[in-house]
């Protein structure tokens, strides 16, 4: 509820600017322009920027051999991402990639690391190649801990000092020579400047544990999005602020265009505004139409931190130039509730007020209060929306790269089946006569709410399959309950499983309101599967869209598919 409120008030931000521009655009500045070091400076002076001589030459040619080899056995994807209730694919191919067991969550779509080699895990990765790959991005990743540390440390000092004339730093200037003439301090000596508190928290703010990798050659997009505000030209990433991050943490970009076409090798200082030719990063003032906003080139091996809370007051955008392009974005991921850790401990909870009798084996609830069955029932959700279903919805993408995942998920997927053990006994508890009308009524009430969104949520991951499978029809968006190998829970291929399990609720609650549904919907169900997998198949043999497939045969077959999602997994 509170995403929906906070995008649709951007919406409505964004409706309120544009209204006030009209058909004007908002002037930007690139390093060709001569107020540009001093807006910089003033608007900006939380932007760090290093150029490529500053980064040692061996991490250089590690890190962009990875990103060939990772580009070269087909580890990036575009994702489906969720905008106001709508599905779209990034222009952006991507893999996340950084500590085990953690996710990154952005546009409501979870993505789950590709882990890279870690102290204490066994990981298998699919080829040596691809572990090199992965090595040489946690090099990367703690050459961008270190440099972000040193960065807000000067920051610091040089804000205790209040110093006026701070050097900006741009493709000319080496930021470290800059603060070593204010006289800034070396690690060693952090202590004696930086209180151990202020230590602590700058440590944390830039232990990057994930780097999402980004990917796009602009020539093979049939379209990209216009910048709407300053007219900086074609967009790779849409203005933005990177989500699910912790409070106040720097976010360290590392560039690597593949460089040399004709177009890239000069840069003409008479065009007006950006080199179109020449990736550009862009910032501008969250929602401020009165400052200028910043385009500022990247160029082969550069890197830059946006530092504290500027991710929090600006928006940044990614300008398309025309060669490929590869980045590693280097994020503190805000994991409180993104890693297996947290999850297991979420279903041990939700586990503890199941019960099995010592002699029969029965299982039954320990308690029947409301607000343990509520937190039971939110698990039971928080597992299926937000884990399970994110997982195989992306079909087998991390099997390019390791089969790390395959035991945790199938762990959580044990752990969903009894969950769902669970929410049909709380159904044949309340039925009992020990059960008074008030406690009945509170019991029922309570399980309503969260059934209800349990059933909204299905409804909305069966729209997300199917306008995924007709947009792009490949095996690894199929349904899971249709794919093989043998699925787990979510793609049990014994759908009658799944209805002692989830339709007795679904058919407790409909049944007050329509008489005998349970059993006319029952009895429609048996002999459906072949029917839906045909269904399926046809589909995405013969990439039918939804409108084509209306009437006929093959309607027939979308309305069996339908009763099935309905009956066996509550839409």
């Amino acid at each position: 509820m509170k995403r929906r409120a906070g995008e649709r008030e951007k919406e409505l931000k964004k409706k309120k600017l544009l209204e006030e521009l009209g058909e004007s655009r908002l002037p930007y500045m690139t390093p060709a322009d001569a107020d540009f070091h001093q807006l910089w400076k003033t608007k900006y002076s939380k932007l760090v920027f290093r150029k490529s001589d500053t980064v040692p030459e061996e991490l250089h040619q590690m890190v962009q051999e990875s990103f060939l080899t990772l580009r070269k056995h087909d580890c990036f994807f575009q994702d489906l991402v969720r905008i106001k209730g709508k599905d779209f694919f990034t222009p952006v191919s991507r893999i996340l990639i950084g500590n085990p067991g953690c996710t990154y969550k952005y546009l409501n779509t979870r993505l789950f690391t590709v882990p890279w080699p870690t102290e204490g895990y066994e990981i298998k990765y699919c080829s040596p190649q691809i572990h090199d790959a992965c090595k040489a991005l946690i090099k990367l990743n703690d050459y961008l801990h270190i440099e972000a540390v040193k960065a807000l440390q000067g920051q610091n000092l040089l804000e205790s000092k209040e110093t006026e004339d701070t050097p900006v730093i741009d493709r000319e200037q080496n930021f470290a020579t800059s603060l070593r003439e204010k006289g800034s301090v070396s690690q060693d000596q952090s202590s004696f400047c930086v209180p151990e508190d202020d230590f602590t928290s700058l440590n944390s703010r830039t232990s990057y544990n994930v780097t999402l990798l980004n990917y796009m050659d602009p020539l093979q997009m049939l379209y990209l999005k216009q910048e709407p505000y300053f007219g900086m030209g074609n967009m790779a990433v849409s203005w933005h602020h990177d989500e699910n991050l912790v409070e106040r943490s720097t976010v360290a970009v590392y560039s690597y265009s593949c460089e040399g076409s004709p177009a890239e090798e000069t840069y003409d200082q008479k065009l007006q505004g950006r080199d179109p030719a020449v990736w550009h990063v862009g910032l501008k003032v969250a929602w401020d139409i009165e400052t200028p906003g910043l385009a500022i080139p990247l160029h082969q091996g550069d890197f830059y931190l946006m530092l504290d809370d500027l991710n929090m007051t600006h928006q940044h955008c990614v300008l398309a130039g025309f060669s490929p392009r590869f980045s590693s974005t280097h994020r503190v991921a805000d994991c409180s509730r993104g890693t297996l850790e947290y999850i297991f401990g979420q279903c041990e909870l939700a586990l503890q007020n199941l019960q099995t009798d010592s002699n029969s084996g029965a299982l039954s609830l320990k308690s029947l209060e409301t607000a343990v069955v509520k937190q039971v029932e939110e698990i039971h959700n928080e597992v299926e929306f937000e884990w399970l279903r994110q997982f195989w919805f992306q079909g087998k993408r991390y099997l390019k790269c390791t089969d790390w995942w395959l035991k945790p998920m199938a762990k959580l997927e044990e752990y969903w089946r009894k969950m769902e053990t669970m929410s049909s006994l709380v159904l044949h508890e309340v039925r009992k006569k020990e059960q008074t009308e008030e406690q009945r009524n509170e019991t029922i009430s309570c399980f309503l709410l969260v059934l209800t969104e349990r059933q909204r949520l299905r409804k909305e991951w069966t729209a997300r399959i199917f306008w995924n499978v007709t947009k792009t029809p490949c095996a690894c968006c199929i349904p899971s309950a249709f794919r093989e190998p043998t699925p787990p829970a979510l793609r049990s291929d014994r759908p009658h499983d799944c209805v002692t399990q989830i339709n007795p609720a679904h058919f407790f609650l409909k049944a007050q309101s329509f008489p005998h549904s349970s059993q006319i919907l029952h009895s429609e169900c048996h002999g459906m599967k072949s029917s839906v997998g045909e269904c399926w198949q046809r589909i995405i043999k013969n990439k039918i869209k939804c409108q084509q497939s209306v009437g006929g045969p093959l309607m027939n077959h979308c309305d069996a598919f339908l009763k099935f999602q309905w009956i066996y997994f509550g839409f």
